[in-house]
């Protein structure tokens, strides 16, 4: 199995053109064997997004609570202290304009929150991913969307803002792809820069979506040359004019 996914790994990183490994995150019961356990204490759930291009490692839902939007978007009941910092948050995002009154109800989130989640390098952990999260540039976006529309049931491409983590509760709802613009707060966590945006792709759809991606990569190569010599062609009466 991991050796399929680091197949893919390797694909994606190719044809997008990747600098960073694409990210595989699994919703867990149980601790996982032979996976170290990370020791917490991050400011943000998108931070272990980060940590997860560097190494394999799982934490358990606690680990997760000192991110109030990200609890509550990984599906952690807005309760007590992580309820009262959550709301907190909230009103003072509302305060400064950066949320509309009531956009909070309609944040993407878990219904209800895995026991343990484990991130890796796609193919680093021992079990298939939940989603996969692959930061790449508008251009790798663009491939990557034109690969899911061509999908035999047309993958509809959800397109999501603030809060970046909200892509996987988009996709664990039953879009199998879907395009995250990120947010200025895991821009910071993540140092994701202006360039970067986060593309999504739900565990069981993976392998279709390298297949697609590998056509439609190939299908673009084609399409260059023939803009690229149309586009030279044009120039020409032009130049000789010039002269």
């Amino acid at each position: 199995m991991s050796v399929e996914y680091r197949s893919v790994a390797d694909q994606l990183t190719r044809q997008l053109e990747l600098t960073l490994p694409p990210v595989q995150v699994t919703y867990l019961d149980h601790p996982p064997k032979g996976v170290p356990e990370h020791p917490g204490g991050v400011p943000s759930v998108c931070t272990f997004f980060a940590f997860g291009t560097r190494s394999a490692f799982y934490a358990g839902l606690p680990k997760h609570e000192d991110c109030e939007i990200g609890a509550f978007v990984l599906g952690i009941p807005p309760e007590g202290q992580v309820g009262s910092r959550l709301m907190a948050t909230i009103g003072e995002m509302q305060r400064e304009g950066y949320l509309n009154p009531g956009e909070e109800a309609h944040v993407p989130h878990n219904p209800t929150a895995p026991k343990y989640v484990a991130y890796g390098p796609l193919g680093s952990l021992p079990f298939a991913p939940t989603g996969v999260l692959v930061f790449t540039n508008p251009h790798g976006a663009m491939l990557a969307a034109e690969a899911a529309g061509s999908a035999p049931d047309v993958w509809t491409v959800p397109i999501n803002g603030r809060p970046m983590c909200a892509i996987l509760p988009i996709l664990n709802q039953g879009a199998p792809f879907g395009l995250s613009l990120g947010c200025i707060g895991s821009r910071i966590y993540t140092d994701l820069g202006p360039d970067k945006m986060v593309v999504g792709v739900r565990g069981d759809r993976l392998s279709a979506f390298a297949q697609k991606l590998d056509r439609v990569v190939r299908a673009n190569q084609h399409v260059s040359a023939e803009d690229s010599a149309r586009k030279e062609k044009a120039k020409a009466p032009f130049h000789a004019q010039a002269k």
